[in-house]
């Protein structure tokens, strides 16, 4: 690194004026618990890092404080020069020092932050960088409820940014300093103004140069604004006509270059953004992008895989993939934002995204989810402003969520949620506010949206129950802007034991989420009243507050490697471009009981079900969901279904004679 830094800064000198240059910190750090009281014994690890990399380890679980150090070389020609350093995600609260020198404090696990170290660095020598991460609970950083993992560490990147003594921001809340304000967009014209926010002295006098790029790198807008002695930040108009606006079925980009400079220096920040308009349907109360109402097929995405908390560019991708698989027109980012890679995956390929903020209440009763105190509340708004700020140009972002299932315990907690929403809608007029409610009164009435959070009919109650609480709403409650999310826990290890076991309360199989999941969609996919559904989760994720340190709703398995029969069943309702046809249960391969009744997924009408080459009769019990009789069954048992030139089979054992040579058959 010392060479490479040194090589770097001559070339920089050599040549013309260069915008900023920005250098990757993620190699050669060396990492000790603070319980180990010194560094003798320190691991060599590089970023993104976790000391949680078991996501089922149980009471396991790590909570504690770590420390990195590492040393980086900073040549002598660059002391005319502002050094930051920008960390992209440390969980949950950090502290940076260089040389020895406290630096600043962050507070929050999952957005960027960037501390300036120019007036800390020794040029031309080696400089000690230490960053010490907590991840223990503390109750006044969010968020202080949740049943998911919380990975401690350095789990995202970090890099160190060299700019000129005039530049644009790097410091105003982990951005890059540029923000793209749209106030008019539709199918004629796009205007609005680019936010800048700046570091300049009093003898400044310099320009700010704004340029914008269609999709086909056709320069469409430019225009430039004096800066003149200090100034902080400057807004810069622009207008053009004819926009090619984005959508989910068309996901138009636009490239913003801005260029701050003048004869002795030059800065640079470009990024992609798109121009569309989010709104409301009076009529529906459904969404509308561009005017036009869609109804959301949602599924929530936490944070979380077989290696923990680290998730990067191919496994982002691969979750990605398998989240349009299903048919998904949008996700939900559960507690807070995931990396910025996915949004941008998500501007590109048209995938509407819900980001939450960590005002979250986990379903245990020992839990609280908010504390009076100004530093609790301090914390919820620097996060908010973090969240927004950072993924303000993504175009794919088209709500904020502002809380979850928080329990309204008096007046303290509503005014709290009253002003995040507030300072929300200030921060950013473009987009909806939402919440998750699992309560009534007052605080179903703060945010645009509201999604109610279901489990009628799994711990209590019947699925039928679903119907009668879906016409109360319709008939009192109608003028909210309503969704429904709802989940159930299946693991793929309970179908195989004996029938029996079903009836213990920790008995969690993979049928009894399907069949959740069956009714909930007979029930709510074709209801208008809703503007969206929302399953919980995609994927399952480690949560060491659980009995088997998982949270087991995920409809794909935490490694990825299984989609569970529920995943199959959104399939053939959501994914239009694909056909599906799926054999239920067929993980279940020893089976006990000789009574047996089969049940397929088909987006193709009219599947047949084969029993040993023999036609059995199918009826279709909902919608893509079609079931058989019930049958007598014993011996090896050979199931094959087939609809429009797919199909789906598998053997099966029933009864407890094993008989593999012998013919088997109906009996």
């Amino acid at each position: 690194m010392k060479k490479l830094l040194c090589l770097l800064a001559l070339l920089a000198s050599i040549g013309s004026l260069t915008a900023r240059d920005i250098y990757p910190l993620n190699d050669g750090w060396d990492f000790f618990f603070k319980s180990e009281n010194s560094s003798d014994n320190a691991r060599i690890v590089s970023l993104p890092h976790s000391w949680n990399t078991d996501p089922m380890a149980g009471e396991n679980f790590r909570e504690t404080t770590g420390n990195y150090l590492r040393e980086v070389y900073i040549p002598s020609e660059w002391s005319q020069k502002r050094l930051f350093i920008r960390f992209y995600g440390a969980r949950n609260v950090a502290d940076l020092f260089v040389n020895g020198a406290h630096i600043g404090e962050h507070k929050g696990g999952a957005t960027a932050f960037t501390f300036e170290i120019t007036d800390y660095i020794r040029f031309g020598m080696d400089n000690s960088l230490q960053v010490v991460v907590s991840n223990n609970f503390r109750s006044d950083v969010l968020p202080v409820s949740t049943d998911m993992n919380l990975y401690g560490g350095l789990y995202r990147e970090v890099e160190l940014i060299v700019t000129e003594r005039n530049a644009i921001s790097p410091l105003y809340y982990g951005t890059e300093g540029v923000f793209v304000r749209p106030t008019r967009v539709d199918k004629e014209r796009v205007e609005g103004e680019v936010e800048v926010h700046l570091l300049t002295n009093p003898h400044t006098n310099a320009t700010l140069h704004l340029e914008i790029f269609n999709q086909n790198s056709k320069k469409i807008y430019t225009r430039s604004h004096a800066i003149v002695g200090r100034q902080t930040s400057a807004r810069v108009p622009f207008l053009f006509e004819l926009p090619e606006l984005w959508s989910p079925e068309d996901p138009n980009l636009y490239t913003v270059v801005v260029r701050f400079s003048n004869e002795s220096f030059r800065d640079e920040v470009q990024l992609k953004t798109g121009f569309r308009k989010v709104g409301i349907d009076e009529k529906s109360g459904w969404i509308t992008i561009n005017g036009k109402p869609m109804r959301l097929h949602g599924v929530a995405y936490h944070h979380d895989n077989a290696l923990g908390g680290i998730q990067d560019d191919a496994t982002l991708d691969e979750d990605l993939r398998l989240i349009q698989e299903l048919g998904a027109t949008a996700l939900r980012s559960a507690i807070h934002p995931h990396r910025h890679y996915l949004y941008e995956r998500c501007d590109e390929q048209g995938m509407l995204v819900w980001v939450d903020m960590p005002l979250h209440r986990a379903p245990f009763i020992g839990d609280v989810d908010y504390y009076s105190t100004p530093a609790f509340e301090l914390n919820g708004r620097e996060q908010l402003r973090e969240i927004i700020l950072q993924n303000l140009n993504h175009p794919s972002v088209i709500m904020w969520g502002i809380f979850s299932q928080i329990v309204p315990r008096g007046d303290q907690i509503l005014e709290f949620a009253k002003s995040l929403n507030e300072e929300a809608k200030s921060l950013d007029k473009s987009r909806l506010t939402v919440a998750v409610s699992d309560q009534d009164g007052p605080i179903n009435f703060i945010t645009d949206l509201i999604a109610w959070r279901q489990d009628v009919g799994w711990d209590h109650g019947s699925t039928e129950d679903l119907k009668l609480w879906r016409n109360q709403l319709a008939k009192n409650w109608s003028h909210l802007r309503s969704a429904v999310t709802y989940g159930a826990e299946g693991f793929l290890g309970m179908n195989t034991r004996a029938s029996q076991q079903s009836q213990r309360n920790n008995w969690l199989s993979e049928s009894r989420q399907t069949r959740f999941h069956e009714e909930y969609s007979r029930h709510l996919e074709a209801d208008s009243l809703f503007w969206g559904v929302w399953v919980e989760n995609i994927f399952e994720y480690g949560s060491s507050r659980r009995p088997y340190s998982l949270n087991g709703n995920g409809l794909v398995t935490l490694d990825r490697r299984e989609k569970k029969d529920a995943f199959y069943l959104y399939r053939t309702l959501w994914n239009k471009e694909h056909r599906t046809v799926h054999l239920v249960d067929r993980r279940y391969r020893m089976r006990d009981r000789m009574e047996q009744q089969f049940t397929i997924y088909s987006s193709e009408a009219n599947p047949t079900l084969h029993i040993n080459d023999e036609a059995v009769r199918l009826k279709k019990v909902g919608q893509n969901i079609y079931r058989s009789d019930s049958m007598q069954l014993r011996g090896l048992v050979q199931i094959r279904v087939s609809a429009g030139g797919l199909g789906d089979g598998v053997n099966i054992q029933i009864g407890n004679v094993l008989r593999p040579h012998s013919r088997p058959g109906l009996r």
